[in-house]
């Protein structure tokens, strides 16, 4: 595995930025893994070689660098009250949609003068704040991403204007929307409605629950981790990837 760490440049500044490819062949089609609320962690760098491993070039963007290079939290990110989860906090508030597009325009513009990147179609997949993220991305740049997936993402369906279920008809690619069964940032309620949308967009692909399970389910250092629901989480995410990029 070939992995380095760069500084991507972007309107707003300088993004670091974790990749990871295969060391032989290639070249190979690349993906984008949009971290969850707690931030960049090896936890994450772990997720993105798995990728790596079955034939992409992965890129996991610190969604954060806006706010400066301080923006990597200690284990108790996820503690309520402790002072790594309010300095979190303080950051993820003011995360908003716009933005993070122009984030993924940079990263496909650095895949487009790589040559160990397969030329084509991209796919992207987020997990908790940054499932919105991935379905958004595949509807603004509907002719590079073939393929985005979201799990457990917050508030698929919001008052804000660029909720995502606003524009799942956009896409031209395969969506999976995959939604734990207990989930206080994406409640069933919730869930349902989008699942009516999703129907109703025309838009290509599923929207599964995963019955059983938790926010966060597919971590394997959170207390709610599942094996099995984490081990179908992939086993979606890969044949999705398989479909739509051709790896």
């Amino acid at each position: 595995m070939i992995e380095q760490i760069l500084d991507l440049p972007t309107q707003d500044g300088a993004m670091e930025t974790f990749i990871c490819r295969p060391e032989r062949g290639g070249p190979y089609p690349a993906v984008l893994l949009l971290m969850d609320a707690p931030g960049i962690r090896e936890e994450l760098y772990d997720m993105a070689r798995r990728l790596g491993t079955v034939g992409y070039v992965v890129l996991l963007p610190n969604l954060y660098y806006r706010a400066g290079r301080d923006t990597k939290y200690g284990p108790d990110v996820l503690t309520h009250g402790s002072a790594e989860h309010t300095r979190m906090r303080a950051v993820r508030t003011r995360m908003t949609i716009p933005p993070v597009m122009d984030d993924v325009a940079a990263m496909l513009a650095f895949l487009d003068a790589q040559a160990y990147v397969k030329p084509g179609p991209v796919g992207t997949h987020g997990y908790c704040m940054s499932g919105p993220y991935a379905l958004a991305a595949a509807a603004r740049y509907p002719d590079r991403i073939a393929a985005a997936a979201s799990f457990y993402g917050t508030w698929l369906v919001s008052d804000a204007v660029e909720s995502p279920h606003l524009t799942l008809g956009k896409a031209r690619g395969e969506l999976y929307i995959a939604c734990a069964e207990h989930d206080e940032l994406a409640p069933l309620p919730m869930v349902a409605e989008l699942k009516g949308l999703f129907e109703t967009s025309g838009a290509a692909g599923e929207l599964e629950i995963y019955p059983g399970v938790h926010h966060g389910f597919a971590f394997p250092q959170r207390w709610c981790f599942d094996k099995p629901a984490a081990e179908r989480h992939w086993e979606r995410l890969i044949a999705l990837y398989r479909r739509r990029l051709s790896a």
